[in-house]
């Protein structure tokens, strides 16, 4: 599954984080790393961004950046 498939309150273990160029880069520097545990804090009312805590802050990420990160859900 991917990350914008988690519900607020839910949390997932990154296992691959897809896209090209400077977006995967990006990604990756925002600490959105295979391994990582992520939790999803908030999703807007219309559904997009969504907020998810990792490393300890919180990240704002849009919906369509949320796809290319593979995730294994995990429930709260």
């Amino acid at each position: 599954m991917t990350l914008d498939e988690l519900s607020v309150g839910h949390s997932g273990v990154i296992t691959a984080v897809g896209g090209e160029g400077v977006l995967r880069c990006r990604l990756l520097d925002m600490g959105l790393i295979p391994h990582t545990r992520v939790h999803v804090s908030k999703i807007a009312p219309m559904g997009d961004p969504m907020e998810v805590q990792v490393h300890g802050y919180e990240l704002t990420l849009r919906v369509e950046e949320a796809q290319k990160i593979e995730v294994e859900g995990e429930l709260k």
